[in-house]
Order: structure tokens, then C-alpha cells, then sequence
């Protein structure tokens, strides 16, 4: 893959963003406030740019489904966490495409092995935990626990659940433009 194809991936995820960002999928957040918390967390958490960039883009599954922002309380599980996965697969390596795959298994994991943890969800992520499966069962966890990227994608659940914050003092999505450009699949 050229510069130039790089550079409209990263110009893809961006126009993504900036047409459907605004949509909230329950949450009181929008997507792309979401987003920017996410990989904003990451990146203070001195995660490198392929984990600052999965927690930029975990939930783009959202923005690629045609269910709408109401499916989950339609009883509707999207499987957002496949769909971004495979779109960000298409795009990027394993260390982007692999951790969005598993975050939702990441919170199914926590939901068994913490026993405090599905009392800090938000409402819309009690919501979807119940539509994907709720609490793995031990049999589901010793799985993920094999996983290679089951620690990252804990480690994505963490800044996933703490993305959800009014705030305003975040760095543009456009702002990470240069490091999705040299992520990007080169072949």
C-alpha cells in the first residue's frame, strides 16, 4: 500500500467519524466524544499508537452497521465489536483489529471475574452486556484468556468504560490523521 493509500485510509475512519459522529447509541456521549476519550486515556496511559489507535476506533462497528443508534433497545445485538473488527482488519494489523475484536469479550470477562464491575457500567452498557451474553460463563473466560490480545482488549475495556465523560478539552480526531496514515496495512 502506497503513502497515498494510507493516507485515504486514515482519511476514511475520519469521514466516518465526522458524518456519523454525532450519534450516541445510548450513551450520553456521542461516538466521536467517545472515541477521543478513548484513545485520549490510551495515550495518557503511555499506550503506543497501535493500542491509542484500536481505542480511537473500537466502536466503529457502530458507524458501519445500518441497525441505527436505537438497536440495542430494539433487543438488537449489532455485533459492532466483528463489524470494526473486520473493517479495521482490512486496514491494519492485528494489534489495531485484534483488541476491538475482544472488547466486548473483555467486558463479558470482567462482568465473571470482578465482582464489583457490572455495578460501574453505564445503563447502555448494562443494556448491551445482557444482549451480548452477559457475565462468560468459566469455560468462556479460560477461551479468552488464551486469546493473544486478551490483555490488550482489557486494557481497551478500561478506556472504553471511562470514555463516557461530558468533556470538551480533547485533541481533534484529525489530530491522529498522521499516525493512523503510518499504522495503515502497507500490503
Amino acid at each position: 500500500m502506497t503513502k497515498t493509500d494510507r493516507a485515504s485510509v486514515a482519511a476514511e475512519a475520519i469521514a466516518l467519524f465526522t458524518r456519523l459522529g454525532t450519534l450516541h447509541y445510548g450513551e450520553k456521549v456521542s461516538q466521536l466524544d467517545h472515541a477521543l476519550q478513548c484513545a485520549h486515556n490510551a495515550r495518557l496511559a503511555g499506550e503506543g499508537a497501535a493500542m491509542i489507535a484500536a481505542a480511537l476506533l473500537h466502536d466503529i462497528g457502530h458507524l458501519l452497521h445500518h441497525e441505527g443508534e436505537d438497536a440495542a433497545t430494539r433487543g438488537i445485538d449489532t455485533r459492532h465489536e466483528i463489524t470494526g473488527a473486520d473493517w479495521l482488519r482490512e486496514r491494519f494489523g492485528p494489534e489495531v483489529s485484534e483488541p476491538v475484536r475482544l472488547h466486548v469479550d473483555a467486558k463479558r470477562y470482567l462482568a465473571l471475574r470482578q465482582p464489583t464491575y457490572v455495578a460501574s457500567l453505564s445503563p447502555a452498557s448494562l443494556e448491551s452486556l445482557e444482549l451480548q451474553g452477559g457475565a462468560m460463563d468459566e469455560a468462556e473466560a479460560t477461551r479468552f484468556e488464551q486469546e493473544p490480545h486478551h490483555a490488550a482488549a482489557l486494557r481497551l475495556r478500561d478506556y472504553d468504560d471511562l470514555g463516557k465523560k461530558d468533556r470538551d478539552d480533547l485533541p481533534a480526531f484529525e489530530s491522529y490523521h498522521d499516525m493512523l496514515v503510518r499504522l495503515a496495512r502497507q500490503g
